[in-house]
C-alpha cells in the first residue's frame, strides 16, 4: 500500500503495518561513496564490521576504517550510522535544513501534528550486511537515497512483540527470530523511495546492492491533535512510572 495524500498518511500514521509513502524533497545528495568517505572519519560515527573473515580480520579493518583507501573500504562488508548529522549542515549536507528539514517540519505542523524531536539519521551499508533486529522508540520516515535495500518487518507485530515488551528492548538482537514467512512484510526500497516506520515495531533491514544509503527522519513523541500512535502510549505509560528512564533511549535500541 502506498500512502499518497495527506488525509490519507493523516488516517494511516498511527497503526502498523508499515506502508510506503509518496513524499516529494526537493533535494540532491553527492554520491553515497562521497557521503562515506567524509562520515567514516567522523568521530561520532558508529560502524561495524561485518562479514564470515576470521576475528583478526575484522578487527584490522575496523582500526583502518577511517583511513584505507575508499576504494577498498566499499568492498568490506560493514553497516554504518550517524545521528548526528547536524555536524554536517555546513559543507556535505548544504541545504539540507532549508530543503528538507524545515518544509517537512512545515508540512506536520500545519497538518495538525507536533512532535518533541524531529531529526535526520545516516545510514550506509554494502551488499549482504543487515542491522540488528530491534525496534525505535520514534516513527521513521525513511527516504532510500542510493542503491537496495529491503526493510523485513510484520504484518501484525503484536503477534511477535508486545509494546510493552518492546518498550523495555527485549528486541534487540543480532538476527530476527524464527517466524512464518507469512507473518512477514518485506518491502524492497529503491532510490527515491519513502517508507513509513512505526515506533515501537520490530523491523530489520538488508542490503542488495554494492553500496546503499539511507536516511531516516526519526520523530520523537510524534503526536497528531494531541493523540500518539498506539504503540507509543505503551512508552509513555512506562515513563510515567519511570520518570529518571524518560528519553534516556530516545533514538533506538540499535546496537552498532
Amino acid at each position: 500500500m502506498t500512502i499518497s495524500t495527506p488525509d490519507d498518511f493523516t488516517q494511516r500514521w498511527r497503526q502498523p503495518p508499515n506502508f510506503h509513502l509518496e513524499v516529494a524533497f526537493d533535494y540532491t545528495f553527492l554520491p553515497a561513496v562521497d557521503v562515506l568517505d567524509r562520515v567514516r572519519r567522523d568521530e561520532e560515527v558508529r560502524f561495524t564490521i561485518l562479514g564470515d573473515d576470521d576475528w583478526q580480520v575484522r578487527m584490522d579493518r575496523t582500526a583502518t576504517f577511517r583511513t584505507a583507501p575508499i576504494v577498498e573500504i566499499v568492498t568490506w562488508p560493514f553497516r554504518l550510522v550517524h545521528f548526528n548529522l547536524g555536524r554536517f549542515y555546513d559543507d556535505l549536507l548544504g541545504g539540507f535544513q532549508e530543503q528538507v528539514m524545515i518544509p517537512w517540519r512545515t508540512h506536520l505542523s500545519a497538518r495538525g501534528f507536533a512532535w518533541q524531536r524531529l531529526t535526520p539519521i545516516l545510514f550506509l551499508s554494502t551488499a549482504g550486511a543487515s542491522s540488528t533486529y530491534h525496534n525505535d522508540n520514534s516513527h521513521g520516515l525513511v527516504w532510500q537515497v542510493d542503491g537496495t535495500k529491503t526493510f523485513h518487518s510484520y504484518l501484525d507485530p503484536d503477534k511477535h512483540l508486545s509494546a510493552d515488551a518492546a518498550v523495555v528492548g527485549e528486541t534487540t538482537s543480532e538476527d530476527p527470530p524464527e517466524h512464518a514467512e507469512a507473518d512477514r512484510q518485506s518491502i524492497t526500497m529503491e532510490p527515491g523511495d519513502h517508507l513509513w516506520s512505526h515506533a515501537l515495531t520490530p523491523h530489520w533491514v538488508t542490503t542488495q546492492s554494492p553500496l546503499a544509503m539511507s536516511v531516516t527522519l526519526s520523530h520523537g513523541g510524534l503526536c497528531h491533535q494531541g493523540h500518539f500512535s498506539e504503540r507509543e502510549l505503551a512508552l509513555r505509560g512506562y515513563w510515567d512510572k519511570n520518570p529518571a528512564e524518560a528519553w534516556a533511549h530516545d533514538l533506538r535500541n540499535v546496537r552498532y
